[in-house]
Order: C-alpha cells, then sequence, then structure tokens
C-alpha cells in the first residue's frame, strides 16, 4: 500500500466519521433546544427530530421549526 492510497483511506475515513457526527447532532438538536427552551413537549419533539430526519429529510425543518415555538400554557392570560 503506498503512501497516496493509506492518505486517501485515511481522508475517507474522516469524512464518513464527520458525516456521522452531522447526521447525529441533526438527529439531537430539534429535541435539546425543546428542552433548552422548557417546550411543553420535548420528547415528542425528539422523536419528531429523530423520525422527520430518517423517513422523511425534507420535513426535518419543521420539527426544527416546532422546537422554537413557544405553545402557551394552559390557563395563561392572553
Amino acid at each position: 500500500m503506498s503512501f497516496l492510497d493509506a492518505f486517501a483511506a485515511f481522508i475517507l475515513l474522516v469524512l464518513v466519521l464527520t458525516a456521522i457526527a452531522v447526521f447525529v447532532l441533526m438527529g439531537m438538536a430539534p429535541g435539546y433546544i425543546a428542552k433548552r427552551r422548557n417546550h411543553p413537549w420535548p420528547q415528542a419533539v425528539e422523536v419528531a427530530g429523530w423520525a422527520l430526519l430518517i423517513f422523511g429529510f425534507v420535513l426535518w425543518p419543521l420539527a426544527l421549526v416546532w422546537a422554537f415555538v413557544d405553545v402557551p400554557q394552559k390557563g395563561a392570560q392572553q
């Protein structure tokens, strides 16, 4: 194995690991944001984030937006 082959394999490994890390961070982001903002349904936002990322990548931003939406609490005065 030449140096160039080893270097190419190393770069490929780094790219694959980076892609996996970005995928995991994107899946965790809506749930993490919802928990930090005291969203009333953080578990639902977390599940929606993972489900939409895996099954409907185009709709994943909806889970991210949902994490930022402040839903009024029951009995809140308007």
